[in-house]
């Protein structure tokens, strides 16, 4: 199907440049209006409203994007000279040749309809159609450019959607920076400068190019296969790229929660992350806060689905045991007052007439553990200690409900408090757990925090892959590698 648009387009245009019609500026123009001539007439007559004909909607050729940047420069030429292709158009058509380094496809992007025609220019001028074909490379590849340069900057199945890097400095338009990265001294640099600044991008994008480059051997299946999860991995970034310099990352395929200033990993934790049946959702927000001994109130749903059934049990049996007491938890009614477990007749409580509050205290066995870090999102997901230390150690640790378990967090509550630390006197976790005293502490400087989900990644140096634990991956390769992307 690619191959037949791309032809199609490429027919299109040669018709508009080369019949009678071609001569025809953009707008008609009255009598008295001189007529554009040359190759920016050609140019023009290439850029009309529509090339899809009488049924209208969507163009098969150059999109309102080219129009846009060629009334910039009044429809001068930007890849050619009179007669020949510039430096410019070469040094342009080679980086869509390297679009496979970004973990985008060289066909988006006209590459073979372009290298075609600079192959064919690159001939003797002995024909008529020398000036035509100009004009059709300038268009097609600026074409090519604004959608490259769009999917860099979004992604290339978001390409509609702004990027986060976009909140502060307007919507993105690929015609203005095309138009800037062409008057610079570096124009491929200038261009490439569109893509998201932070280091995990960029040092995946690295490590695609120097991938691609090495020696297939027996096994090619493998060397491409692992090229597309690098290329799903940066479409992820583009769609969710990191504005700031000071952040804290967690990446939940590896496991991994990292604080990040100005591109140097200053701090990383193990995480337990959700279980794929409650997988921890990807988000941004900000670190504001933190507890030291908080008390766990025990949301409804755990309250009846996990403890209610204990409850229940453990009154038929008529046990001496209290599960409330032995568990560190406190019943409450609907109007605040406690309550002993001794008091409800659980045999006549259900999930649906449900009318109590449980809480756990601060200590031992506290299902929040030492440290919670809340933070606003609308998942009710938070980052917190945990109770059991011993699963950190574990290779597979999507272990728990959405919520994020760190290890070492008081390591991670010093550094947010950053001067602050020393004069707070933060407890130990074995203090914390001896003698439990809730505080709150307030961030002077909230930090951002970023939730992801890479499954390969540059380590110290090293780029590594992870197992797809939550099943994504395949989907979005599907989409990018089975079906033409979007383009604007």
């Amino acid at each position: 199907m690619r191959p037949l648009l791309t032809s199609l387009i490429f027919a299109l245009l040669t018709l508009a440049a080369a019949s009678p019609a071609a001569a025809r500026p953009f707008h008609q123009q009255g009598p008295a209006q001189a007529r554009p001539t040359g190759l920016t007439a050609r140019i023009r007559a290439l850029l009309p409203d529509t090339l899809a004909g009488r049924g209208g909607g969507r163009a098969l050729g150059p999109s309102a994007t080219s129009r846009a940047f060629y009334r910039r420069r009044a429809y001068a030429p930007a890849w050619c000279d009179t007669s020949r292709l510039a430096p410019r158009g070469r040094t342009a058509l080679a980086l869509l040749g390297r679009a496979e380094d970004f973990g985008l496809q060289p066909h988006n992007y006209h590459f073979t309809a372009l290298q075609a025609l600079a192959d064919s220019l690159a001939e003797p001028q002995a024909t008529a159609g020398h000036a035509a074909q100009l004009a059709r490379f300038d268009v097609l590849l600026t074409d090519g450019l604004l959608a490259f340069a769009l999917h860099l900057r979004r992604g290339q199945l978001h390409a509609f959607t702004p990027s986060p890097l976009e909140k502060a400095g307007g919507p993105f338009s690929p015609a203005a920076w095309l138009a800037r990265a062409l008057a610079a001294p570096d124009f491929t640099g200038a261009l490439l400068r569109c893509q998201p600044p932070q280091r995990e991008y960029q040092q995946l994008q690295r490590a695609l190019a120097r991938w691609r480059r090495q020696p297939a051997g027996p096994g090619a299946g493998l060397k491409q296969r692992r090229a597309q999860q690098l290329a799903v991995t940066l479409e992820r970034w583009r769609w969710a790229a990191i504005p700031d310099a000071e952040y804290v990352l967690v990446n939940l395929p590896a496991y991994q929660l990292a604080v990040v200033r100005r591109g140097r990993v200053l701090q990383t934790h193990r995480l337990v992350i959700g279980r794929p049946a409650n997988p921890t959702p990807t988000l941004s927000s900000r670190l504001t806060s933190f507890t030291i001994a908080p008390e766990w109130r025990v949301p409804r749903r755990v309250a009846t689905e996990q403890l209610l059934p204990y409850l229940q049990a453990n009154a038929q049996a008529h046990s001496e045991q209290d599960f409330l007491a032995n568990n560190n938890y406190r019943l409450f009614d609907a109007r605040g007052r406690e309550l002993r477990g001794t008091d409800v007749d659980w045999s006549a409580v259900t999930a649906q007439n449900f009318a109590y509050t449980l809480r756990q205290n601060p200590g031992c066995g506290n299902l929040l553990g030492n440290v919670i870090f809340p933070f606003a999102n609308p998942y009710g997901v938070y980052l917190n200690d945990g109770p059991d230390p011993l699963r950190f150690g574990r290779p597979y640790r999507a272990l728990g409900r959405s919520c994020l378990q760190v290890q070492n967090p008081m390591h991670l509550a010093t550094y947010l408090l950053g001067p602050d630390a020393a004069r707070a006197a933060l407890p130990t976790e074995a203090q914390c757990e001896a003698a439990p005293q809730p505080r709150n502490f307030f961030l002077k400087r909230p930090v951002p925090l970023h939730v992801r989900y890479a499954t390969c990644a540059v380590v110290a140096g090293q780029l590594r892959f992870y197992a797809d634990v939550y099943g994504q991956d395949e989907a979005l390769r599907r989409q990018l590698f089975g079906r033409v992307v979007a383009r604007r």
